[in-house]
């Protein structure tokens, strides 16, 4: 039919990828700025960590080789298995700056086709070898390193090459895409369309589609669609007992979900190949504003007023003074709250002058915004101010990790009669384990990334000095009391980063055992040989 399109061709070339920090290579902070910005942090180390070059690293020698018929899809290069061996969490970061590889995969897999994808995991069932999947890397939970020694070898199978919008149904306003499409070459192959997935967050760059489903990501909505499974149609997944394909559907109540069952498995129960994603309309009208608060506890009611308005801001990020001094969008101990709207169809400046209204009720500023007509919405200079600091923090992180200055971030959930007591919690508690780790005080932020009529998602940034040689021990330590803090107020131990193998202790604690007996003993029945990507979300056994 005429609105329904297949696709042969599409954009599957990755961008430069650092191999031991943040993104793109040519962003990382050089040496005088690293040192420029350790000043800021009293106590941090006075000389900046060098990166390794690719040919001093010691790498484990490789233990396996790929049969003659797949030896054309894998490589053994120590640039390969480097680059694959961590994901971008603090730690990864900094065992990677000392030059510490020891977790690297002794082979990595570029499939180019889902064939491909079942020919590797028959091998690897046969020879006992771990298969990671890997989408882009961008794990920050230790969602893509092998911690177990139970294997005879490991294989990290990069997706990037099946990257491809396949088909495109214009009348249902949905596309069949690979799972290895990376986000702006996904967006790219929809925008002569007119479409748009819609989904960024802020590893649009270098993450995947396939990451995104295997991990719930949240993306740019604030508020309604907030998560890739909302956007989810339907998946094609490769196990080592079969594929699985669901039917498209706007919506069934045919048993429980087969999508549920993959979204959010971090690749321990099957490779997430292809999915019929929800599209929309590209947006034309945007407009956005920002307002000043000079107290928090007002900031959080007005967010809530806003969230329970039924009006869904596509952005509503509130950020509390110590994250609004540290992106240099406001100071003073002010909070400040980001607003944006946006429609395909008509204009939004009436819905943006409600949500404005509704932040002055409770005592909010507003501090400029965009209300011209025609919706030729700019952004008031402190909702861009945000969005600048906000995309360059992972490269500031790194340049922090270079001087040894602990730099860690958690995300949440929580209803919003406990998010007062969690917010003070977090400060209290958490900042007493970085005294008792760095023996230094910490700088603890907090903003909202999503909220929801019934709570929001805060996010919060740790900062404190660390002694060169035990930054981990001292991560260790203040993630392990941030995860105890959120169990004990009754907040998840993740709203979108995924649960990997850093946050496993708090999901543990966090799920239901009878739903961890169903998901052994899924595991068992879709990967009896236990290869996928083994430690993540459970043990197989228990």
């Amino acid at each position: 039919m005429a609105d329904r399109t297949s696709l042969s061709h599409g954009a599957d070339i990755a961008p430069a990828r650092s191999w031991w920090g943040w993104g793109d290579p040519g962003q990382a902070l050089p040496d005088a700025e690293c040192a420029q910005l350790a000043a800021l942090v009293p106590g941090a180390a006075g000389t900046v960590l060098p990166v390794p070059s690719i040919a001093s690293l010691e790498l484990p020698p490789v233990r396996v080789s790929a049969p003659r018929t797949l030896a054309h899809l894998v490589s053994g290069d120590p640039a390969d298995r480097a680059g694959h061996t961590y994901g971008k969490a603090f730690r990864d970061v900094v065992r990677a700056l000392h030059g510490d590889l020891a977790a690297a995969p002794d082979l990595v897999a570029f499939p180019r086709e889902e064939r491909d994808v079942v020919d590797l995991l028959d091998w690897a069932a046969a020879s006992d070898i771990a298969v990671i999947p890997y989408g882009a890397g961008s794990s920050v939970v230790g969602g893509i390193e092998y911690r177990a020694k139970a294997h005879s070898g490991v294989l990290s199978m990069d997706l990037s090459g099946m990257g491809r919008v396949l088909e495109i149904d214009r009348v249902s306003r949905s596309a069949r895409i690979q799972a290895g499409a990376l986000g702006p070459y996904l967006e790219a192959q929809l925008r002569p369309h007119g479409l748009t997935l819609r989904h960024f967050p802020q590893s649009f760059a270098f993450s995947t589609l396939g990451g995104w489903l295997a991990t719930r990501a949240g993306g740019h909505y604030a508020t309604l669609h907030t998560h890739i499974d909302d956007l989810t149609a339907a998946l094609r997944v490769v196990t080592p007992a079969g594929v699985s394909e669901s039917l498209r559907l706007p919506g069934s109540g045919a048993g429980p979900s087969p999508d549920r069952l993959f979204l959010g498995s971090e690749g321990t129960l099957g490779i997430i190949t292809e999915a019929w994603m929800r599209l929309q309309d590209r947006p034309v009208h945007k407009a956005s504003a920002s307002v000043v608060f000079d107290r928090f506890p007002a900031a959080v009611d007005a967010v809530r007023a806003i969230a329970q308005s039924g009006l869904y801001p596509a952005n509503c990020r509130l950020l509390d003074p110590g994250e609004a001094a540290l992106s240099g969008v406001a100071g003073g101990g002010r909070s400040v709250l980001v607003l944006g709207v946006e429609s395909a169809h008509h204009p939004v400046d009436g819905r943006l002058a409600e949500l404005v209204a509704l932040a002055r009720d409770h005592g909010g500023s507003p501090v400029g915004g965009s209300t011209a007509a025609g919706d030729s919405a700019v952004g008031d200079s402190a909702a861009e101010a945000w969005r600048s600091a906000f995309l360059r923090m992972p490269y500031i992180r790194d340049g922090l990790a270079r001087m040894s200055v602990i730099s860690e971030t958690f995300e949440t959930a929580c209803t919003w009669d406990r998010f007062p007591e969690l917010y003070e919690a977090v400060h209290r508690d958490v900042g007493a384990a970085v005294r008792a780790a760095t023996g230094a005080e910490a700088l603890i932020n907090c903003r909202f990334t999503h909220v929801y009529p019934d709570g929001p998602a805060p996010y919060f940034t740790v900062i404190a000095p660390g002694r060169r040689g035990s930054e981990v021990a001292m991560w260790d330590a203040i993630k392990a009391a941030a995860m105890h803090t959120l169990g004990e107020h009754r907040a998840t131990v993740t709203h979108h980063h995924a649960v990997g193998r850093d946050h496993r202790p708090g999901y543990d604690r966090q799920r239901p055992e009878p739903f961890a007996l169903a998901l052994r003993a899924a595991k068992q029945a879709l990967d009896p040989a236990g290869i996928l990507n083994p430690g993540v979300l459970f043990d197989a056994a228990g």
